[in-house]
Order: structure tokens, then sequence, then C-alpha cells
């Protein structure tokens, strides 16, 4: 039955437990991003994989995740957000086992699309349900802490994971490990997960759809054709290309009766400062964690385990941090953290930049991932309660495949552009004379360099955007429309 979408006098709960089911989804997402990276060494030598295809492992999953997100936060919207988590994490199960049965490259790049796919239903609908479960107050507050340092740490947990795994086991199992997260994800959901849905018109908006998977496809793959040259027809058409296509979502959007993106969530400032950072965060995640890994296996000749177990400083400073940014956010706001957090993060980006061939883990890479850990801490508590903040039960799926969506797009197209800036940084280095391990260390040094830069991007954004927004991490309570809920 129809019953008003305001807040329930007495909270479920349920919601604690509930909490810890929409973590885990958010875990399982942004770990698959990363938990390939250390495997893709074996992964490559096993099926054959050129170093372009090598690329599309990731890019496959983070552009399909990314793409689609936004339609998956409207289906998640009007058909159930509980459905929709249940059906993605079902679906996304299937992908991963069919990844981790793959027999070529080309089934491995597809099913990882799979998974993205899937991913992009899972991802909006496990955080809407964060939304309309903790909707005000010191709780919501928490909630969002918790949530976003499970994203924060993510990447880093994929990659020790993925060590384990390939060290172990095999580098099929950073795929096929996904059947215990959706086993846990579906029972959790069964119990303890609530549904929710928007009453009221419903509609989808397939040609903003089309034009914004085309659009960030025909981007994302001009970067990747960037390495020979900016100025190629082809590198120069798909951008161009990719950029036509956006700007007609965006006028689609402004005049569909039922868009995916409703424009009044981009408009406030604040939000949209939050979802830039959101991208560029997702840039240095993704792209760093990829050239780290291969910078720790391939010139300092870590095995994947401790290659992985290298990561976790990184992982282990946000961990230690977080808590210290949650009590500080109600005193300072989230523009002091926002803004000094990228900053403190693009210092230990620059400490990475002075890697060695024969250097040490631990004084070249160990204190920069420690100084990153720190900084990143001060981000994902706040930006993801702030993107959401004042956004209604209406919006909130869309909203809250915006907040994913960036992080994923911002990584696909970091990642894009990182790649380019290596193969250049390498091909300038070999040209001078020097050997393999200098040249791919010159590499790894420019893909650092360029996310310490984007992270002072951030904290840019962050400053300016930001301005004037409340210390207070409760938000208003908008007027919003009927919702079913059971």
């Amino acid at each position: 039955m129809s019953v008003p979408s305001s807040p329930p006098a007495v909270p479920d709960p349920r919601r604690w437990w509930a909490l810890s089911v929409i973590a885990l989804t958010q875990l399982v997402v942004v770990l698959d991003a990363t938990i390939v990276n250390v495997a893709l060494p074996q992964a490559q030598i096993e099926l054959g994989l050129s170093d372009t295809e090598r690329q599309w492992v990731i890019t496959a999953y983070v552009l399909a995740f990314g793409a689609l997100l936004l339609l998956g936060g409207r289906v998640a919207d009007y058909w159930g957000r509980k459905r929709s988590y249940m059906v993605g994490m079902l679906g996304f199960g299937a992908a991963s086992v069919w990844g981790g049965l793959a027999q070529s490259g080309t089934e491995l790049i597809a099913a990882r699309g799979l998974q993205g796919m899937f991913a992009a239903l899972l991802a909006p609908a496990a955080l809407a349900l964060l939304t309309v479960t903790f909707p005000a107050g010191r709780e919501r507050g928490t909630a969002f802490a918790v949530f976003g340092t499970v994203a924060g740490t993510g990447a880093a947990v994929g990659l020790a994971l993925g060590g384990v795994l390939t060290e172990y086991a095999d580098w099929r199992w950073c795929l096929l490990v996904n059947i215990v997260f959706a086993v846990v994800g579906l029972a959790g959901a069964l119990l303890f997960v609530s549904e929710s849905r928007v009453d009221g018109a419903h509609g989808y908006d397939i040609w903003g759809t089309l034009a914004v998977t085309l659009g960030l496809a025909a981007l994302v793959y001009g970067f990747t054709l960037a390495e020979s040259g900016w100025t190629e027809p082809d590198t120069a058409g798909f951008l161009a290309g990719g950029l036509v296509l956006l700007a007609a979502f965006v006028w689609i959007e402004a005049r569909v009766a039922q868009p995916l993106l409703p424009l009044r969530i981009v408009r406030d400032r604040v939000r949209a400062g939050a979802f830039l950072i959101h991208a560029a965060i997702g840039a240095v995640f993704i792209g760093m964690t990829l050239y780290l890994m291969f910078h720790l296996q391939l010139v300092l000749g870590l095995s994947p385990l401790l290659a992985g177990l290298a990561s976790l400083a990184m992982t282990f400073a946000t961990m230690v941090t977080a808590p210290v940014a949650a009590r500080l956010l109600p005193l300072w706001g989230p523009r002091a953290l926002m803004t000094g957090g990228p900053l403190t993060a693009a210092a230990g980006m620059l400490w990475l930049t002075f890697i060695t061939p024969d250097g040490s883990y631990w004084t070249q890479v160990f204190g920069g991932l420690v100084v990153v850990g720190i900084g990143i801490a001060f981000v994902i508590v706040p930006v993801q309660n702030v993107a959401l903040t004042d956004v209604g039960h209406h919006d909130a799926g869309a909203a809250s495949a915006l907040v994913n969506s960036t992080l994923q797009i911002g990584g696909c197209v970091g990642l894009s552009v990182f790649t380019t800036l290596y193969l250049s940084a390498v091909e300038r280095s070999a040209a001078t004379g020097a050997d393999r391990a200098a040249a791919l260390t010159d590499g790894y040094s420019a893909v650092f360099l360029a996310t310490a830069v984007t992270l002072v991007a951030a904290a840019a954004v962050a400053a300016a955007m930001l301005r004037g927004t409340r210390p207070a991490v409760a938000p208003r309570q908008p007027a919003e429309l009927p919702v079913h809920t059971g």
C-alpha cells in the first residue's frame, strides 16, 4: 500500500544490520575494480592477453559500471530498491563465475563488462537504501562514515585479497570469490532490508541512456587511442564524438519528462562539487593502485601476496584516520576536510614520484602510501553525505547512482589518461638508453605525478564550490513524493 515517504517515527530496529549488508555491497563493487590488478600478470600469460586487452580487463568493468549507473538508479527507484539490489547481486555473482572460468581474453573482458552492468543495478540500489534507512540526524552521519570508509578502503582490500588468492590458489579465484559475497548479500537482504520505491509516473529515458552510454564509451576509447597521438584522426574523432554525445545528453535531460538524471541534482553548487571531487578520487584509486602493483611486482620483485599486503599501508592509514575525520566533520564542516584531505594525499603521491629501480619499499613507497591513506580518509567520510544532502526519495536512486558513477567514470577516464602518460614516459626513457626497469619506473613516476595534480585540482574544487556549506551533517528534510515501503 502507498504511505507517506517521510521518515517513520520509530526507526527500523534492523537498520544497523541493514547497514552491514549495504556496506558489504559497496565493498564488493569497489573491490572488484582492483582485485584483478594483482592477478593480471598471471592472467595475461595464461590467456595470452595483449597489453591493450590487459587494460580492458579493468576498463570493461568500470566503463559498463559507470555508464549504466544512472539507468540502474532509476530502475531501483521505480522497480524497487530491495528487488533491484537482489537481482543485481545475483547477476553479479553469475558474471563472476563466467569470468573465473573464462578460457580466452575475449571471454574475460565480456564477463567483466557483464559484472559492471549488474553492479550498475546493485550499487545505486544499495546507496538509495542507505539514504532512506538513515534519513537524518547523527545516525545518518555514522552510517555514511561507515559506508565511506568501506568505499575508501575497498580498492586496497581488493589488492590485498587478490594477492592472497593469486599466491595460494589461482588468479581465477579473484573472480570466483564473489560467489561468497553474493550468497551473504542475498541472505542479508532477505533478512534485514526493507523494500522502498517511488510512486507516481514512471518512465525510462532511453534516448538519454543511449547518449550518455555511447558518449562515455567514445570518450574513454578516445583516451585509450591517445598513446598514438592526440591529433590523430581516430583519437580526435572519438574524443569529439564523446563530448558531442554528452552535450546531447544534457540537452535531452533538460527536456524529457522523466529524465535519467534530473538536472536539479547537479545544479546545486555544493553537490556538484562533491561529485567532481568523487570523480578525482576514483581516478586516483583505480589509476594509482594499478601502477603501484606493477611497480611492486615487476620492478621491486615482490610476489603477488607481498605486493597485495604492501598496499595495506594505505588501507590501515585510512581506517585509523576515518573515525578522527568523522568526529571533526561536525566541528570543522566538510569544506575544511575536503580541501585539506586531497592536499595531504597529493603530498603522498609526490613522495611516490621519487621511486627508483633499485629502491626499497620501506623508504620509497611505505611512507607515501600512509600519507595518501590519511588524506583520502578526510575526503571519503564527508563526500557521499554531502553529495546526497537534501536529496528527496524521488531522486534518491538517481543521485546515489551519480555518486557511484562519478567514482567509476573518474577512474575509467583517469586510467586511460594515466596509461597514455605512462606509455609516453616509458617510450621517452627507453629512447635515452635506459634499461627496462628504469623505463618502467619513469612511467610509474609519471602516473603518480599526474595523480598528485588531480588531487590538487580536487582541493581547489572543494575550496571554491563547498563555500558556505553547513558544518552539521544532518540534512534538512525536503518535501517528497509518496513511496511504497515494506
